[in-house]
């Protein structure tokens, strides 16, 4: 499997605070030299390379100029298959239902260990995004704080988990509560949908709950790494 390219010092600097064992290989340009060291101390010891380049060199080695000056080469990691019948045991659980853009996916991560979310579900899809070097970068550390789970059959796994949590789609249907009428008595297994589509029907159907952000009636809706935001600012443990 291709190993994560990880840009930035930040999302670095997360890799290395929780899977240091993972980390194959640094780069840095000169200018980060000073933030790279207790870095690269780490790999020495390890008995692992780690190396000063040029930026053209860095941004070939991160395939992006998006690379802040800093790149590490990890092993991969692969989200958990989720057991639904033993889902983790935690206050709020998001879940993505064809999150399409790399991008939304990071900054979702971000918001959701800004605010303490501890777990992660992703629906497996044809267009959804998983973990990858544009996510990582974009969640600036986020998703290393995540525990990651997978699955390929949503709808099926949320009606399982509902023994634990409350389903709560985000959702601009007419049976979408308004965000502060959710009961807050059960943990909560808030499903995010897609960028165009929302919540795919059959996911919908699954939940038992669906919740909404009321706003001025301007715009339909925000961008879905904004609705995160703001629901998880509400919900988060």
């Amino acid at each position: 499997m291709k190993p994560d390219t990880i840009c930035g010092i930040k999302p670095v600097a997360a890799l290395f605070a929780r899977r240091a064992e993972d980390v194959q290989r640094l780069f840095y340009l000169p200018a980060m030299r000073e933030a790279a060291g207790p870095l690269c101390g780490v790999l020495a010891k390890a008995r692992k390379p780690y190396r000063m380049v040029e930026a053209e060199e860095l941004e070939k080695i991160a395939g992006t100029p998006h690379h802040s000056g800093v790149v590490a080469v990890a092993r991969a990691r692969v989200p958990a298959i989720l057991d639904p019948t033993q889902p983790p045991r935690d206050k709020l659980l998001l879940v993505l239902d064809g999150i399409g853009n790399p991008h939304n996916l990071g900054a979702i991560a971000r918001s959701a260990a800004f605010f303490g979310v501890k777990s992660l579900l992703i629906g497996e899809g044809i267009g959804h995004a998983m973990p990858s070097d544009a996510a990582y970068r974009t969640s600036e550390g986020g998703l290393e704080y995540l525990d990651l789970y997978r699955t390929r059959d949503l709808p099926r796994a949320l009606m399982l988990m509902e023994p634990h949590y409350r389903t709560v789609a985000a959702s601009l249907g007419r049976e979408a509560l308004p965000l502060a009428e959710l009961p807050r008595d059960r943990p909560v297994a808030l499903v995010l949908g897609n960028e165009e589509n929302g919540v795919s029907e059959p996911v919908l159907a699954a939940c038992r709950r669906q919740v909404r952000i009321a706003g001025s009636g301007r715009v339909q809706s925000l961008n879905v790494a904004q609705a995160a935001a703001v629901l998880l600012h509400a919900l988060a443990p």
